[in-house]
């Protein structure tokens, strides 16, 4: 048999369609690893999202390598609302915002709360005063762990109050720059600048502030699951090698049938 291939000149197309029927197989089963990985994790947040809420954890937890994200807390503190950050949020009807918020859970320790959505025409507080709520407050959410901005994402603008992807050392940095100004602590002019949780909460839509914005809820939980789409087209693509390669090998050995 090898002598037919050597003789009909297929040994290098034979390696070449083997070489690639491995790769396409290959990529067909990761994608079906990956399938049953997506799955595990969509049920995996569908039972932390619609769980009860529990109280935030504190310590080494918190510093944003724990098993924290998507698990549904509740923290109390008072917000900072004079230090509020934006990220640009467009929807199809227009322009709009994420607010940021940080609440300050003790002196010196804040986390900075997604508050939720607001129209361009009701980005400034002053226009939306009965959501910025007073002294102590109980906020639930869905925890977020920090997240690297994409290629394509633009760079944050702090001066200006421009963000793309919550970078919560930087936004600390920009609201913060002598210290929250409450407690011994971090009295005015403190230089000791508070100290952040490594992690986002996003606010549930429920309990509404009074006036109903920030309107919270922006959580995205809808996970492109695609792989098996992927795994069909990688075998596809494999059955179709595997054709042009036996179209091509038996027109060879057919030309010189030796």
């Amino acid at each position: 048999m090898l002598r037919r291939l050597r003789k009909a000149q297929l040994i290098w197309p034979t390696l070449a369609a083997l070489a690639g029927l491995a790769v396409l197989f290959g990529l067909g089963t990761w994608q079906m690893e990956r399938k049953a990985w997506k799955e595990g994790l969509i049920a995996r947040i569908a039972a932390r999202v619609h769980a009860d809420p529990v109280p935030l954890p504190a310590g080494p937890s918190t510093d944003g390598r724990g098993d924290l994200e998507y698990l549904h807390v509740s923290a109390r503190g008072r917000f900072h609302h004079d230090k509020e950050r934006y990220l640009y949020a467009p929807i199809p009807g227009g322009p709009g915002w994420h607010v940021y918020t940080p609440l300050e859970l003790e002196p010196r320790r804040i986390v900075w709360v997604n508050r939720g959505w607001v129209p361009e025409v009701r980005k400034a507080p002053d226009t939306r005063p009965q959501g910025q709520l007073p002294g102590e407050v109980e906020v639930m959410g869905l925890v977020r762990l920090q997240v690297r901005p994409g290629w394509f994402t633009p760079q944050n603008d702090p001066t200006r109050n421009l963000w793309y992807w919550p970078d919560i050392a930087a936004m600390t940095a920009s609201a913060f720059p002598a210290g929250p100004q409450t407690g011994p602590q971090t009295g005015p002019g403190s230089p000791q600048s508070p100290v952040p949780l490594r992690l986002v909460l996003e606010a549930d839509a429920q309990p509404e502030p009074p006036g109903g914005l920030p309107r919270g809820g922006v959580t995205r939980l809808e996970l492109p699951n695609r792989h098996l789409e992927y795994a069909v087209t990688w075998y596809g693509l494999a059955g179709t090698l595997v054709g042009v390669y036996l179209a091509f090998a038996i027109s060879r050995l057919r030309a010189d049938p030796r």
